[in-house]
């Protein structure tokens, strides 16, 4: 809760603030790598920083951050900071690394503004990122708690066991513990860090969902090859289609993510695009194994059939689910369900849910391009949905998440 003193002076500057926090998260990042190269070589996402996509994503999180404090001063936006905190845990972030970040951050808000900044707002706003900053810490060790590690300690060495192209355009990598020993269990729908040493040296992370059961003796990534286009080509996508063979070892995070299955019976939809079908691989997994009855809408949207990774798996998962459904659209020519496949709709252009009937007490997840979850999320809530009965998972940075 922000303090007598600083809650009005939050109020007052939160528009200029605002206004500017784009160009205030510019000079925050130019300062932070001048001071410390290492982390824009070996934590921060080369590509993110290059596109403007982490400034975008930090700015819209502290300007959340910042109104939710205003908006409701008795709670804290949980929510908001576990998603935060599980994606740090999984970099290995410290708690010290968060006073390096106050210190360029607050210098650049004073750069920006200027005169604007007297002591009191400075006091202000340092008290804000600190309300933030310790909540973070706090579930961060947690986290790391959790997975009995020390603070940053989560890395493991994990080993290729087998290499699948399922697409033109995506990979399959199945890793094992080094040591032999059997992959860890996860929560159906989280994800691992992989960091890559490129040929500049540079040691990239990037994070990819678990695709597979949750409870095998092996973890599965699958592993969109991001290419050269309106952005750079994705440095460690492209590092891993040409370069990971069996054999390799990598580094690999313990898994994070808060995007899990609820317990209970009740209905669920799994909605996904493109890559995104990822972590409902993994739910749709967990449910066949543990023999649910549960009713489950399965929704996915993709370019064309050639373009959807683990198609016929899919199909063969909810085929096994007594009260399971698929839809199928794609942007490009239909592909018709073959007489042994499960009943499974298929529709040509873009997914659409208007007017599919749902089940009341559906509780949704979504993971896809932006632009598909939120014409999703928008037909949910005008059908009734509750907004907290609406998850999502983001891959990259959270550029949705000042607007839930």
């Amino acid at each position: 809760m922000l303090s007598e003193q600083s809650a009005p002076v939050i109020k007052a500057t939160l528009p200029v603030v605002g206004a500017a926090i784009d160009e205030i998260t510019g000079r925050f990042y130019r300062k932070l790598f001048d001071a410390h190269p290492e982390l824009l070589r070996d934590l921060f996402n080369r590509g993110n920083q290059a596109n403007g996509a982490q400034r975008q994503a930090l700015a819209g999180s502290i300007a959340a951050f910042a109104g939710m404090l205003l908006e409701h001063p008795d709670t804290r936006p949980d929510v908001m900071l576990a998603r935060i905190a599980h994606k740090h845990a999984s970099l290995g972030v410290t708690s010290d690394q968060y006073k390096i970040v106050n210190e360029h951050l607050l210098a650049a808000v004073a750069d920006v503004l200027g005169e604007a900044v007297t002591p009191q707002v400075a006091a202000a706003w340092d008290e804000v990122y600190w309300l933030m900053a310790n909540a973070l810490i706090a579930v961060e060790a947690r986290l790391y708690e959790q997975h009995g590690t020390p603070e940053g300690g989560t890395w493991q060495p994990m080993t290729v066991v087998a290499r699948h192209e399922e697409t033109p355009h995506t990979l399959a990598l199945t890793l094992r513990p080094a040591d032999g020993s059997p992959a860890r269990a996860f929560r159906p729908g989280q994800y691992v860090s992989v960091q890559v040493e490129l040929p500049d040296g540079a040691r990239q992370i990037r994070q990819y969902s678990l695709s597979a059961a949750p409870g095998a003796p092996e973890w599965r990534i699958t592993v969109k090859h991001v290419r050269e286009g309106p952005g750079p080509a994705g440095e460690v996508s492209s590092w891993l289609h040409d370069r990971a063979r069996v054999g390799d070892v990598l580094p690999v995070s313990a898994p994070f993510g808060d995007l899990t299955l609820p317990a209970g019976d009740g209905p669920l939809l799994l909605a996904s695009a493109g890559i995104g079908a990822t972590p409902m691989l993994a739910m749709l997994h967990h449910l066949a194994d543990t023999g649910s009855s549960r009713q489950v809408v399965v929704v996915h949207a993709d370019r064309s059939p050639a373009d959807h990774a683990h198609r016929d798996e899919l199909r063969r998962l909810v085929g096994t689910l007594p009260h399971a459904s698929l839809h199928l659209w794609y942007e490009e020519a239909a592909q018709q369900a073959s007489a042994s496949a499960p009943p499974v709709a298929v529709s040509a252009g873009r997914a659409d849910i208007g007017g599919m009937p749902l089940p009341e007490g559906i509780t949704a997840f979504l993971c896809g391009p932006l632009p598909f979850m939120r014409t999703l999320r928008g037909d949910l809530l005008g059908r009734g949905v509750p907004p907290q009965a609406i998850h999502y998972e983001v891959f990259g940075p959270d550029l949705w998440l000042a607007e839930q």
